[in-house]
């Protein structure tokens, strides 16, 4: 029978978690993904190489938490609006999906993969959805919600909300990842999540 793990133990695992994917993340910036070695990431989290391969077995493991990490959103800190207003609900939902994509470390990340996925596909495959899946998974909740309440009618939940998180990206981040000098206001983010919700609301709003 297994032995239960004490609170002092998950603790300890907790924090050896969080110190390897700080050092990881500093790393795989500066060096990028193929002359970071698990072992180099041990020496700088300062833990040894058994208690690293115990959490993350393999380098895309560990490169996969460390984008997940950079873009972490817990499901319950997305917002969760009232359904009967859709076109709010949408502009919330929308708001913090822009303030995700928003952080530093997701753009540098992003950056990695792309420079290294054509080598380590792996990488793409595993870091597909790059911090989307919380937003996607209350979109999907919205859809259902806003459609059982008579306020929407969403019958393919997967292709809209795609659509929506596309048209605020396409805008929002993705120039950034071209253009080194290109940046929006928070006048003109708004303004961006307000023209993808008129679209959504056009085509999926009841009345």
């Amino acid at each position: 029978m297994p032995r239960e793990i004490s609170d002092y133990h998950r603790t300890v695992a907790a924090a050896n978690r969080t110190t390897i994917l700080g050092a990881a993340t500093e790393l795989f910036l500066e060096m990028g993904y193929d002359r970071t070695s698990l072992a180099r990431v041990a020496q700088a989290a300062g833990v040894s190489k058994a208690t690293l391969f115990k959490q993350f077995p393999t380098k895309a493991a560990l490169f996969e938490a460390t984008v997940l990490d950079a873009a972490d959103t817990p499901h319950d800190q997305i917002p969760d609006p009232p359904p009967g207003d859709f076109r709010s609900g949408l502009a919330t939902l929308g708001l913090a999906y822009a303030e995700l994509l928003g952080r530093p470390r997701v753009e540098e990340l992003m950056r990695t993969i792309i420079a290294e996925s054509p080598r380590f596909p792996e990488l793409r495959e595993r870091t597909f959805d790059f911090g989307t899946l919380p937003v996607l998974s209350a979109l999907h909740r919205y859809f259902a919600r806003a459609t059982a309440a008579g306020a929407a009618r969403v019958d393919d939940p997967d292709t809209a909300a795609t659509q929506f998180l596309g048209m605020i990206a396409t805008v929002v981040f993705w120039p950034r990842l071209v253009h080194g000098d290109w940046s929006l206001t928070q006048d003109e983010v708004e303004r961006v999540v307000s023209e993808a919700v008129d679209t959504m609301v056009a085509r999926y709003a009841t009345a």
